[in-house]
């Protein structure tokens, strides 16, 4: 039997922290308590002292890239990159190719996640104009929800009939994610500056051509949407001060019909960060202002946003160096999306009792995941030590993405995730992480 003692960390959970020992046997959580002794003979003991021992992060939004898309990276690269960055269950998109619009379509990616995963993995179900009775087979015990393109990105998935639009969020009761951005609105502001400056525009002009009015156009119609149907509707990748009037934090989570996500990109850059990292950052929804950041911060911390995601979407160097019009939007992100979180933590902007309700409770919560998502005696062995004094620097060699590059390149973190456990496997540990590929299917308690 597989039996760890971690000792003496800080047990992060519910809103609390408390000093104590967590015993793993096999897959599960047998116990928390102030002190345990170790009763068994074959027991790994690991000492977490000065550490926070936290429920792996649940990012609720990555783009893998597996089928079709793999020069850039696979299930197994980025699950591996994952959970070295302290996320141990993850929900991937469908605009892979072909895209997952079908039931068949969507096994087959379980399929190939059931070999190759380092995490425990979940698969949107995409919507697009044309597959409604293909959407309405979706399991809800075993599909965390539906996917809207109300935007095009990556994969030409755009959902863009409003009749369609409304059937689907009439006829289902899964969770539908949206990514909300106003295609007219972004094409007549691309041609303006294509008529400006072609094909080769500085990127600065991004957060322009795919403006906060797109997103607030887009987004405030799902929303409006959702409470004419009665949908439940969860905003992907809220990028906008402005958007957030369309939600609300006078209600609990659990009882919320319509819910927010924020990135990390757009927690930590702005629009002042275009001139000396260019396309690295250039995201959609766009990286926009100072103003819009603090904002994003300000509606996380009182609650009108649920979730911390990282919408990690890689891409090659060389694709990204391509003009503004080719370069594709999107960046990896993880490897180091809880220690920028952690960062935050530092620099007093948030308590790491908040952190942990954003990264794993709440997705948690707002998916009703099974038995992950929080440090509980029988819910699965998914945790994750951070040592928050044991600085270290991001660069080449230690980033894991297959595309091999980060936006962080050169940031020294003050915390870094010593140990990742998944299922109850130790699968990383400083720096190094186990061939051990024992993520399972999330399962949802509905």
């Amino acid at each position: 039997m597989n039996r760890i003692l971690i000792k003496n960390a800080k047990i992060v959970n519910e809103g609390a922290i408390f000093e104590g020992d967590l015993l793993i046997e096999d897959k599960f959580i047998k116990e928390i308590a102030e002190s345990i002794s170790a009763k068994f003979s074959d027991v790994k003991i690991i000492d977490a002292e000065g550490s926070f021992l936290i429920p792996g992060a649940i990012d609720d939004q990555v783009h893998f890239r597996e089928p079709g898309l793999t020069h850039k990276g696979t299930i197994e690269t980025e699950s591996r990159a994952a959970v070295a960055g302290g996320i141990t269950s993850f929900i991937e998109q469908p605009n892979t190719v072909p895209n997952a619009v079908t039931q068949e379509l969507l096994e087959e990616k379980y399929q190939r996640a059931s070999e190759t995963s380092y995490a425990n993995y979940g698969f949107m179900m995409g919507g697009t104009n044309d597959n409604l009775e293909e959407l309405l087979k979706t399991n809800p015990k075993n599909v965390p929800g539906i996917k809207l393109f109300l935007g095009s990105s990556t994969g030409n998935m755009l959902v863009d009939d409003e009749a369609v639009l409304e059937k689907i969020f009439s006829s289902t009761q899964m969770l539908i994610a949206a990514h909300c951005e106003d295609e007219t609105t972004i094409r007549q502001n691309l041609e303006k500056y294509k008529e400006e400056y072609g094909d080769d525009i500085p990127v600065k002009f991004h957060p322009l051509i795919r403006s906060a009015e797109a997103c607030y156009i887009s987004s405030s119609r799902a929303v409006a949407l959702a409470k004419k149907t009665g949908a439940r509707l969860h905003v992907f990748h809220v990028s906008t001060a402005k958007e957030l009037e369309l939600f609300t934090n006078k209600i609990p989570l659990e009882d919320k019909k319509i819910t927010a996500e924020v990135c990390i990109h757009h927690l930590w850059f702005s629009d002042a960060d275009y001139e000396k990292k260019g396309a690295l950052i250039k995201w959609n929804p766009a990286v926009k202002t100072a103003e819009d950041r603090q904002a994003l911060w300000d509606a996380l911390l009182d609650d009108r946003i649920d979730v911390v995601a990282t919408d990690h979407a890689p891409h090659t160097l060389d694709e990204k160096k391509n003009p503004y019009t080719s370069s594709p939007s999107g960046g990896p992100l993880v490897q180091h999306a809880v220690v920028a979180m952690f960062e935050a933590y530092h620099q007093k902007k948030i308590s790491v009792e908040k952190i942990v309700e954003k990264m794993a409770h709440n997705p948690a919560k707002l998916f009703r995941v099974e038995k992950r998502g929080f440090v509980k005696e029988g819910y699965y062995a998914d945790l994750v030590i951070v040592n928050p004094g044991l600085p270290w620097n991001v660069k080449k060699e230690n980033i894991l993405y297959k595309c091999g590059w980060s936006p962080f390149e050169g940031v020294n973190f003050k915390s870094r995730i010593t140990h990742t456990f998944v299922n109850g496997s130790l699968v990383y540990n400083n720096f190094k992480v186990k061939d051990i590929r024992c993520g399972e299917r999330l399962l949802f308690d509905r």
